[in-house]
């Protein structure tokens, strides 16, 4: 998820036209791929995509690699989708994982089981969601990636859960939410990036997420990946996503919870508890940061939240949506954190 300082460092960058620059190379030792162009990448689909229920929600993901291999759970942010990991599963999947990349609650073929079922978007809720499909799909232990919302829903479950993560790459490190620290202010110029969130806690907004949020989200695109030359394309294959009936109940839920605006559901209250007391993550773990996260990408602000086998890497010349921008980085990152 986009941290306020973060998010600044990007908005920064945007306005002031910063320029294209390429992305790094994977490394000699990975597995061999072909280095995706800037704009709609070097695989244009997953092909079939599957579904099944899981917990409160029937999941849509799509699924490659041998079922018998070590499974990858990658999970995406707003406003984004699974096509953030369209380059990265494939070079997965050769090297012998079954990569499983599933549509978060409120986006693409994800849907509530129920009508009467709340569109509640807060962490633990979100994290509870993937270990459901964990537990339909028969996966006992997964290494977990993602970024944004991906990242603090793989936190949250190494966090609370790390009998079943073997291992995590973590985009930005970690990022789980603290309600009580989100409702101090920020410096004016941080606030300023923050934005939409804003926007999202008032009428206003939802009315005016509701009726563009294909611009909208092609705007934050644009933002937080100032050097990325993606084409329309690329944009169109992910903003179809954003049609799920419960896009807009999700997101604006999630952003009204994280400052308090909205209250989450009582069931999770004991999760939220624990995790408002920044609790360690003790799996092994990679974080990665990039240009997004502007004077915060040395890491070392949340260098102690680690306590197993750690390392971070940072990128140049790459956005917010690191797998899409650098999907060879990623799946190095992945693979190397599997042999820690």
């Amino acid at each position: 998820m986009i941290s306020r300082r973060q998010f600044s460092q990007a908005f920064a960058a945007a306005v002031a036209g910063t320029s294209l620059a390429s992305c790094a190379a994977m490394p000699a030792s990975a597995p061999a791929a072909a280095s995706a162009p800037t704009g709609a990448g070097t695989k244009m689909s997953f092909g079939p995509l599957r579904q099944v229920d899981a917990g409160v929600l029937n999941i849509g993901y799509a699924e490659t690699g041998p079922g018998d291999g070590p499974a990858v759970i990658l999970l995406h942010g707003w406003p984004y989708d699974i096509y953030s990991y369209v380059d990265v599963a494939p070079v997965l999947a050769a090297a012998g994982y079954r990569v499983i990349v599933p549509y978060l609650r409120g986006y693409g073929t994800t849907n509530f089981r129920s009508a009467e079922t709340f569109r509640n978007a807060q962490q633990s809720a979100v994290a509870l969601d993937v270990i459901a499909l964990m537990d339909a799909l028969k996966i006992d232990k997964a290494i977990l990636g993602g970024f944004d919302w991906g990242a603090r829903t793989a936190d949250v479950i190494a966090a609370l859960w790390p009998q079943r993560c073997k291992a995590l790459v973590s985009v930005s490190g970690y990022l789980i939410t603290n309600l009580k620290s989100n409702l101090q202010p920020l410096p004016p110029a941080s606030e300023l990036a923050w934005w939409y969130q804003y926007y999202f806690a008032t009428e206003r907004g939802v009315l005016g997420y509701r009726a563009n949020r294909h611009d909208f989200n092609k705007l934050i695109w644009t933002i937080a990946s100032p050097k990325w030359k993606f084409d329309d394309a690329t944009f169109e294959r992910t903003a179809a996503s954003f049609n799920n009936p419960d896009h807009v109940s999700i997101v604006v839920h999630n952003y009204r919870w994280r400052l308090s605006l909205a209250a989450g559901e009582p069931q999770y209250d004991s999760l939220e508890q624990k995790l408002a007391e920044s609790p360690v993550i003790t799996v092994p773990t990679i974080t990665i940061a990039s240009d997004f996260d502007g004077a915060a990408a040395d890491g070392a602000a949340y260098r102690k939240q680690f306590t197993g086998k750690y390392s971070h890497r940072i990128l140049k010349d790459i956005g917010h949506n690191v797998p899409q921008e650098a999907p060879q980085d990623f799946a190095r990152a992945i693979i190397d954190v599997d042999r820690y």
